[in-house]
């Protein structure tokens, strides 16, 4: 960068925004030798900054002695920490116009007609979508003069590939457009930002050994995969993202997982959706362990309006049971939740009360309705400490949880069981059929 003048640097950042009314915002010149024709040319260099995105370097190459010509971009910043993968929907001619950066190690993918653009096998580039199709057409008819001559068959193929890449740009149907870059260096233009663009999905990755390798971030005979630990370490550390539908409406939706480590208990994978469409949010909770060797039976006396804050895990093999109320809740009712034990008795309340088919409609008593007010009036009474009883965690499985606020001490007021399932139990965990050794089939 010593073509850059020193008063630049003086004066600021180097990298101008994009402005037509910024005169300060000119190339670099620079003389530097046409790999053409071996004859100086000129090189011009452009420092610039893409809204929502960073800092790159556009550089364009002309050659006055015969006229050969060549444009580029590199990113000004370094590699990021993880890849990105951007997924277009092209619904319209104007998604057409959507700038776009791509790295010279991203690969451009269009499902639809199972093409393929590997990395490295083209420069960096500014340009749009409607331009990186232009630049796959006219890659594709470079040598076809000579495939015709050499291979007609071939040639007439691609020249019938060649046709389906122009009709794409006439947006008869809408297509989808992939780019996947492990340095995390390229870029899709959202024209709505700050908002949300509904057409484009933005996933990031953990880069895989040979990307790494790829990208000169590795020994090329360092061919040995990061230790299992780092990659559990990765995930205590972050939240993972994956693509789902909707279980309301069955729109795509995104499943953010995280893998979280209860105190004086164990691992557990928490995850949670959220659909922009129709508005579903739902989350649940899940073992990140095996089924324990003995069932569990938690028992908590509650004597204090203070009990309702102690964290509670619920799988989604365990049953609820208020003995004061005779009140039992199936183990598959709410599924699996993590959540204090107010939230846990309040979500009871939202299950017997407020969603129940019973009380509303045709189907619908006064006796029945007046029993379930009564019943919902006395969760109320227990979450205010206002009414002594025990609430049961009784899990099969032997992965739920409740907090001991005392720990790592006894708690005076909580009882924590182990069992023996029974063959029934056992059943409903699928566990009397599973077999994990000797199940070879014999000779």
């Amino acid at each position: 960068m010593s073509v850059i003048s020193e008063e630049n640097v003086r004066g600021g950042s180097v990298f101008k925004d994009i402005s037509a009314d910024d005169e300060d915002g000119q190339p670099t010149e620079i003389e530097s030798l046409c790999m053409n024709c071996y004859l100086n040319g000129t090189t011009r260099l452009l420092l610039t900054r893409i809204p929502f995105f960073r800092e790159i370097i556009v550089s364009s190459f002309h050659c006055g002695n015969c006229a050969w010509s060549n444009t580029e971009i590199q990113s000004a910043g370094r590699i990021q920490e993880q890849g990105v993968c951007y997924t277009l929907t092209v619904k319209t001619k104007q998604d057409l116009n959507r700038e776009v950066v791509k790295a010279d190690s991203a690969t451009t993918r269009i499902p639809e007609l199972d093409f393929e653009v590997p990395p490295f096998t083209q420069k960096g580039s500014l340009s749009t979508i409607e331009g990186l199709l232009d630049r796959a057409i006219a890659g594709l008819e470079q040598d076809q003069p000579v495939r015709r001559e050499a291979d007609p068959d071939v040639a007439e193929k691609i020249d019938g590939f060649i046709q389906k890449l122009k009709k794409l740009k006439e947006v008869e149907d809408e297509f989808t457009l992939v780019i996947e870059d492990p340095s995390g260096n390229s870029f899709v233009e959202n024209p709505v930002a700050p908002q949300k663009d509904e057409a484009l999905t933005v996933s990031h990755f953990k880069r895989t050994a040979q990307q790494d390798m790829q990208l000169g971030l590795r020994a090329d005979d360092d061919l040995d995969e990061e230790p299992a630990v780092n990659d559990l370490e990765t995930m205590r550390n972050e939240v993972l993202v994956f693509n789902t539908n909707c279980p309301e409406c069955s729109a795509p939706a995104s499943t953010n997982m995280k893998l979280v480590q209860i105190p004086h208990f164990k691992e557990v994978i928490i995850m949670a959706t959220n659909c922009d469409s129709c508005g579903h949010r739902t989350n649940e909770v899940k073992s990140g362990g095996a089924t324990e060797e003995f069932g569990t039976k938690i028992s908590l006396h509650v004597t204090d309006a203070s009990d309702m804050t102690r964290d509670v895990l619920k799988s989604e093999t365990c049953s609820i049971i208020i003995p004061e109320l005779e009140f039992e809740l199936g183990m598959a009712a709410l599924g699996g939740k993590f959540t204090t034990l107010e939230g846990l008795l309040k979500d009871v309340k939202d299950l017997i009360v407020s969603k129940n088919p019973f009380i509303c409609g045709d189907s619908s008593s006064e006796d029945r309705v007046q029993k379930l007010r009564e019943f919902g009036e006395k969760i109320d009474k227990i979450i205010l400490g206002e009414m002594d009883v025990h609430v049961i965690l009784d899990d099969s499985a032997g992965n739920s949880y409740m907090q001991n606020v005392y720990a790592p001490d006894p708690d005076p007021e909580m009882t924590i069981e182990k069992y023996t399932r029974s063959f029934e139990q056992n059943e409903d965990l699928g566990l009397n059929d599973m077999k994990t050794e000797g199940y070879q089939e014999e000779n």
